[in-house]
């Protein structure tokens, strides 16, 4: 106990470091972006003070420096306007685009909405010109870097939560199993000595009728251990007869039910035959029952029926019962999901389990209306014979 507990506390230590770390790196991101922006803006106004000297200059003048600096801007996109707002000149845009009509028109805009202009003022003219510019393509990349950082983080965030779960669930499987399995084994003491207790009551000549009951009560008790001690290995599949293995849990079930509710069974063949293993799949067809028993609170009518194509094999199970809502009838195969006061919601999500993993096959709720009952539908892989 004192183990699992020091590891969470080292798992948790390490996930917070980790957002630490990141939240960290995304600061010092922020704060490197706004010191380049800062030096970016410093550099267009040396621009500025560059150009007007330049224009402004004698012939005698040594303007080399300004030249080199006009000359050494080859990164920051820039476009020069008149106070009429009128395109005089622009510099380290796409030259292939600036053909296009209205290029340039939007990327002024794009550069009034990023940056101030900086004003060039010229001696001895009235006029005056502005140079709008727009962030460097290092700085754009630079100002989508923390949004990658920020998906990166969410990723490993939901790495952790899935891993975290899928150990959940591990665990919870591995619980079942244990459970399940030691079930299996309790039951098994007792039906040795009910088999005993059998052949005493032969010998004291009770009615035969009554004896052949308890055995038939006791051959279930033993398929249900078999069941339970078949959780959690893989189960042998064996060509069966679909119809004859339905109609078997469904007349078991009938005789032991209320004589309110109506069991009706259909089958287009007397036979169609499909690899199950005989304990687990009699097992959720009783369980599909059941449910549809409990949905009628005893009163109503069960119609199950067996339909195939070339392919496979369907059985359907409808009820008259109150209805699965359309908001809960995604969530019913989850495990621990339940709308019935007892129980532990687990009866779907295992004939879920067996059908589809075990099986192959396919296990739905093929339509359901509140008020007026629920279809589900199991579909399997048919075994062609000869």
């Amino acid at each position: 106990m004192a183990s699992q507990k020091n590891t969470q506390i080292i798992r948790w230590t390490v996930i917070l470091s980790s957002f630490i770390i990141v939240a960290l790196i995304l600061w010092n991101t922020y704060d490197f972006f706004q010191k380049f922006k800062h030096e970016e803006r410093a550099k267009m106004e040396i621009l500025a003070k560059a150009y007007e000297r330049f224009s402004s200059a004698s012939l005698n003048t040594d303007i080399s420096l300004e030249a080199k600096i006009i000359g050494n801007n080859h990164n920051i996109p820039m476009i020069i306007t008149n106070e009429k707002d009128s395109i005089t000149e622009w510099a380290n845009l796409d030259t292939l685009k600036v053909k296009k009509k209205n290029y340039l028109t939007k990327q002024l805009f794009i550069m009034k909405s990023q940056n101030k202009p900086i004003n060039v003022s010229y001696k001895g003219e009235s006029l005056k010109q502005y140079i709008f510019y727009r962030d460097s393509d290092l700085l754009t990349k630079l100002k989508y870097y923390p949004i990658a950082l920020i998906l990166i983080l969410l990723l490993f965030a939901s790495v952790i939560y899935l891993f975290f779960k899928s150990n959940k669930v591990a665990e919870q499987n591995k619980l079942w199993t244990g459970m399940a399995k030691e079930t299996a084994h309790q039951i098994g003491t007792p039906l040795s000595s009910l088999l005993g207790w059998i052949e005493i009551l032969r010998l004291e000549n009770t009615n035969e009728n009554t004896i052949k009951e308890i055995e038939n009560d006791v051959t279930r008790l033993n398929t249900i251990a078999e069941r339970f001690s078949k959780i959690g290995s893989i189960p042998e599949l064996k060509e069966q007869n679909v119809v004859a293995a339905t109609s078997t849990s469904f007349e078991y079930l009938k005789l032991r039910s209320s004589k309110q509710v109506i069991f009706k069974f259909d089958s287009s063949k007397k036979e169609i035959y499909a690899k199950i293993n005989l304990q687990l799949f009699s097992w959720v067809i009783e369980n599909l029952v059941k449910n549809a028993i409990d949905a009628m609170e005893g009163k109503g009518k069960i119609a199950l029926a067996i339909t195939e194509n070339e392919k496979n094999v369907t059985i359907t199970i409808n009820d008259t019962g109150k209805g699965i809502p359309k908001n809960l009838q995604h969530k019913i195969f989850t495990p621990g999901f339940t709308t019935k006061k007892r129980g532990w919601g687990l009866g779907l999500s295992l004939a879920k389990r067996i059908i589809e993993d075990y099986h192959n096959g396919k296990i739905t709720v093929l339509k359901s209306e509140l008020g007026k009952g629920t279809t589900f539908a199991i579909t399997l892989k048919k075994q062609l014979t000869d």
